[in-house]
């Protein structure tokens, strides 16, 4: 299993999956096939996940945890921008020829840590340990290729949204 050192995305429309590339270009590098499927449920299931192990958004008031840990997410965002690089699109290539199917992604918390690991279907993997941040950033490069792809729709229509001041439905 290879030591999670970076990560790309990138959505392939022609398999209609996105492309996990775990460090390009290194020797250690590897990389899988994200269906929609386990894209969606990682992403369903993360930002769950993130609110509840939040110490921060543990000590705000139940009705105002979402809105903390929105600010978690952006500060988050803000302060691993520095780390992100273009990559080129050729130099995904030869990890999009040799990529295995994604069997499982597992985030779990151990003490302020995320241990991160992708397994694939031919025995491969990748694992890291991530802070906080860096584990939002993670997610938040799989939910652009998510959004690249049109797959957020799928989340939208079985989650129902209600907007503030919308008008509920008379029901007769």
């Amino acid at each position: 299993m290879s030591a999670l050192r970076s990560i790309t995305f990138a959505y392939r429309a022609r398999e209609d999956r996105v492309l996990a590339a775990v460090n390009l270009g290194q020797a250690e590098a590897w990389s899988c096939w994200l269906t929609r499927r386990l894209s969606l449920a990682v992403l369903e299931r993360a930002a769950h996940f993130l609110a509840t192990t939040s110490p921060l958004a543990q000590r705000a008031a139940p009705d105002q945890r979402h809105e903390v840990a929105a600010f978690e997410r952006d500060a988050a965002l803000a302060t691993t921008a520095q780390a992100l690089s273009a990559t080129p699109t050729d130099a995904l290539s030869p990890s999009a020829a040799s990529a295995e199917l994604a069997d499982r992604l597992t985030i779990t918390q151990q003490g302020q840590d995320f241990r991160f690991e992708l397994t694939g279907d031919r025995g491969g993997g990748a694992m890291g340990m991530v802070l906080r941040p860096e584990l939002q950033r993670i997610l938040r490069m799989l939910e652009g290729e998510v959004i690249k792809a049109s797959w957020m729709n799928v989340i939208a229509a079985s989650a129902p949204v209600a907007q503030e001041g919308a008008r509920k439905p008379a029901r007769h």
